[in-house]
């Protein structure tokens, strides 16, 4: 599973003109999910990503998670961020898992960062959306549960 985490002032996804989730202060996160991925690496990326320290304390310096500035999630489904861009011109996407796979990983992620109290949104699975991010820092961290400790 692998997820583009940007710190956010706001941020908010449209389908066809219109705003289906929309968020102030938090995280946008851009969300891939290969065929390996269980529950497993869902939870262990949720975790981390709600307990990064990329908000700043009173003193500017990184101290604080999305959960100590009680921030919000914006959560966008992206299979391209398995494109494989090794051979022609053509991004391949067998990298991503199939829908079946995906999509009860993707519904997974945002239950669990609402059972934590957070207030999440998120896009439509498989839509065309447009993504508005309001990049605060800029801050943008690239995740890959392959990378991390469990």
């Amino acid at each position: 599973m692998k997820a583009v985490v940007q710190r956010v002032c706001a941020s908010r996804v449209e389908i066809d003109g219109k705003t289906v989730g929309e968020i102030g202060k938090g995280l946008n996160i851009l969300l891939g999910i290969s065929p390996e991925d269980t529950e497993r690496e869902c939870d262990i990326l949720l975790d981390k990503i709600v307990k990064l320290r990329i908000f700043g304390d009173e003193q500017g310096k990184l101290n604080r998670s999305l959960m100590d500035v009680q921030g919000e999630l914006l959560v966008i489904s992206q299979f391209t961020l398995f494109a494989d861009c090794r051979h022609g011109r053509r991004p391949s996407f067998l990298g991503a898992a199939r829908p079946e796979t995906a999509v009860p990983l993707y519904e997974r992620f945002l239950s669990r960062a609402q059972e934590m109290g957070i207030r999440t949104e998120h896009g439509e699975f498989g839509a065309d959306m447009l993504v508005h991010i309001e990049n605060d820092g800029p801050v943008t961290i690239l995740l890959d549960t392959k990378e991390l400790a469990g």
